[in-house]
């Protein structure tokens, strides 16, 4: 009876190396919270490939877009536990969505794998608006009101703090991805957007748009000349990463693989300079540091959104 409980244990201590040893056994599914094209998915489709080179295995890259980025998050979370199915899970999902609106997940539901990216934001009109600076934004804010648009919860939020803190009046649209949004605003149904460089900057390049402003902490290097909200005069920035998660209950070992793939994709030179040529500044977190950082943006966010008395949305 012994003989054969020491044999019980020698195996379940090379079990976990060995499922470890054998992940991935098949192709990785990355869903994207985001649609094709948006600042999120190129990004996402970048890491992807470089961890193709890390796993040995495809990388297969499947968008679900929709009400603000939870919904792909939604369905992760609802899915059986396997680390072969990986989630890019963003700031703006678990940060600020759980303060305006009906969400059916939490961060315990997830393993958190990474951290890869950090987003920048920026304020931008058409070319041919009015609105030269933020200060004439803010003007007409203040006597007819704006309509804008965001794909994110962080891209609506910047506004509505411009909104609060000015006594402008700022009327938010919701898009489904960046594409939507820059067609919306090159045809004239919203007046500005709030988007990631990858959404703004082939339109500035073109003369079809004006960058007023960076919304988030630091200046766009593309156009130098763009103050930050800050700089314009205006109390107001918003910041938000980028991370990786399975649906918790996975295989410890095969989450630690996925990892140190991530961690290894972001040093690679290559992949570091195509991510920041995006627009983000790529970072190495590890899950729990990655965790940290969304805990931390809960509590700073669901307090800059009480300030700007922001309304929770119907699902």
């Amino acid at each position: 009876m012994k003989k054969n409980l020491l044999m019980l244990s020698i195996v379940a201590c090379f079990a976990s190396p060995v499922i470890a040893a054998d992940f991935p056994a098949k192709e990785v599914t990355m869903t994207v919270n985001y649609g094709p094209g948006s600042n999120t998915d190129v990004t996402s489709r970048v890491l992807a490939a470089q961890l193709e080179k890390e796993l040995g295995k495809p990388v297969v890259v499947d968008n679900r877009a929709g009400a603000l980025g939870t919904l792909a998050v939604s369905w992760l979370a609802n899915q059986p536990a396997d680390a072969h199915r990986l989630g890019v899970v963003t700031y703006a999902t678990q940060a600020i969505a759980p303060h305006l609106m009906n969400i059916n997940y939490t961060m315990d539901d997830f393993a958190w794998v990474c951290g890869f990216g950090r987003y920048r934001y920026g304020v931008a009109v058409r070319a041919d608006s009015p609105y030269k600076t933020v200060d004439d934004l803010v003007a007409a804010a203040k006597d007819k009101g704006i309509f804008f648009g965001g794909t994110s919860t962080p891209n609506l939020l910047a506004l509505l703090e411009l909104g609060r803190v000015s006594g402008g009046k700022f009327e938010q649209i919701a898009y489904k991805s960046g594409g939507e949004v820059t067609t919306a605003l090159l045809g004239g149904h919203i007046e500005a957007l709030v988007q990631n460089p990858s959404d703004i900057l082939p339109h500035v390049a073109s003369g079809k748009m004006r960058l007023l402003a960076s919304a988030s902490p630091m200046r766009w290097p593309e156009v130098p000349d763009a103050p930050t909200l800050r700089d314009a005069g205006y109390p107001v920035e918003v910041d938000s990463w980028v991370g990786l998660a399975v649906k918790k209950g996975a295989d410890e070992n095969a989450v630690k693989r996925l990892e140190t793939a991530c961690l290894n994709a972001v040093k690679d030179p290559e992949t570091a300079k195509r991510i920041a040529q995006l627009g983000i500044d790529p970072s190495g977190l590890t899950g729990a540091e990655y965790l940290d950082a969304l805990k931390s943006g809960y509590e700073t966010m669901g307090q800059a959104i009480k300030a700007a008395n922001m309304p929770r949305m119907t699902n």
